[in-house]
């Protein structure tokens, strides 16, 4: 095969194979796409599917592709893909803890059940929040959002063997920190309702130790705790659009320097 043909076919694996690691890692651990219900074959058809679509629009590197440098672009694709992915995936983990904290409260804390996007046990109240959270990001075409933000990601930082600024996973870490405070304002009114439901019920301790409070408190908390998560429903919507969009309007800044 003559030289510049070989150069050509690098040059097309190239602009094939770096999209399709980008890509697919962020399909492995974002939301909705990286849940464990989700088969492997999916995903990797679909990230295949997505390369097939960015490849035209990203411009051929000139880089080889099993080159060192080629080596160090894919490492560095694999990470910038599940940067975005994990990203995302923080707004999920922190509302499904702010409703395991609300379940903690109520006295649910107990009612365990499998969680179908990880595999593992969690607070049931912490399922329905995670559950509402999705139905809430595909009703808002988040998927799509990811998807667009995907294919800017290789117009803001194209795969041409640029040195990432190692300070983007410093920011990426402490934006963690952000999302959990936006959980725990999901969560501060229903907890703090159920802390006056609980103050309330050891003043009635005190005022008259006879009572059997196992007998009445805990279904009396339960019934309280469900009325505050009815309507702290609406707040959980509020929070939930507010933190999306700053998640993909921060990822944006990232990636854009």
């Amino acid at each position: 095969m003559p030289v510049v043909e070989l150069t050509q076919l690098q040059s097309l694996l190239a602009s094939l194979f770096w999209p399709f690691v980008r890509i697919g890692a962020c399909v492995m651990v974002a939301p909705v796409f990286g849940a464990s219900y989700v088969p492997r074959r999916i995903r990797v058809v679909l990230a295949g599917a997505l390369a097939l679509l960015v490849a035209p629009l990203v411009p051929r590197p000139a880089t080889e592709l099993l080159s060192g440098t080629g080596v160090l672009i894919t490492i560095q694709q694999l990470l910038l893909g599940v940067a975005i992915g994990f990203t995302l995936q923080m707004v999920f983990d922190a509302v499904s803890l702010a409703g395991q904290v609300l379940a903690n409260g109520m006295g649910l804390g107990f009612a365990m059940n499998v969680d179908p996007l990880r595999g593992v046990s969690t607070p049931a109240l912490g399922q329905l929040f995670g559950v509402l959270g999705t139905l809430l990001f595909l009703s808002l075409n988040g998927h799509l959002a990811l998807i667009q933000l995907l294919v800017d990601s290789f117009r803001l930082v194209p795969a041409d063997g640029h040195v990432m600024d190692p300070e983007l996973w410093r920011r990426v870490a402490d934006w963690g920190g952000n999302l959990f405070a936006g959980a725990l304002r999901i969560a501060l009114p229903g907890v703090t309702a159920l802390i006056v439901v609980n103050l309330t019920f050891g003043i009635i301790s005190r005022a008259a130790p006879a009572l059997n409070l196992f007998a009445v408190g805990l279904p009396l908390t339960l019934l309280a705790g469900l009325g505050i998560v009815l309507m702290s429903l609406s707040g959980l919507q509020t929070g939930l659009v507010a933190m999306f969009g700053e998640t993909f309007q921060f990822l944006y800044r990232v990636l854009g320097g």
